[in-house]
């Protein structure tokens, strides 16, 4: 993750930090940082036909952290019944799979209490230098 300019500087940020919450509370290991961390460019995840290639928990991820992203925006915070059903219509009206993936609310306020730490954290990062976060694909839920 980097610092950048303008529009793109304050969201994508936020948007990554949301991936490593969604990612490590749910333990997703095939989505984001987990397709980075088996060699997948960083670059191609902007590709036309990404969303196609991606496994499951990339998928996932994706609306997931856009719900979240939505939220973050809106304030208007969505319980786990709401979450599953725009998710379920997501994947119906894009001709996906459905899924037997379920989030619960112990899960979304865990992803909400990390990703507040997480952007505290990254807020508290003076200019030039960097936030690293351990990624263990191994590891089931964050610490």
């Amino acid at each position: 993750m980097q610092r950048q300019d303008g529009k793109l500087g304050a969201f994508f940020p936020l948007h990554d930090l949301t991936h490593y919450a969604v990612e490590t509370v749910l333990g997703f290991r095939r989505a984001f940082y987990g397709l980075l961390a088996e060699g997948w460019d960083l670059s191609s995840f902007g590709d036309p036909g990404t969303k196609g290639r991606l496994p499951e928990e990339g998928y996932l991820a994706e609306l997931i952290v856009g719900f979240f992203d939505l939220e973050r925006i809106t304030a208007n915070v969505a319980n786990a019944d709401e979450f599953n059903d725009k998710i379920r219509n997501y994947l119906a009206d894009n001709k996906f799979p459905p899924t037997r993936f379920r989030v619960d609310d112990d899960q979304l306020a865990s992803i909400r209490r990390l990703r507040e730490d997480l952007f505290a954290r990254w807020r508290a990062v003076p200019a030039g230098e960097t936030l690293e976060l351990p990624f263990d694909r191994d590891s089931t839920v964050a610490a």
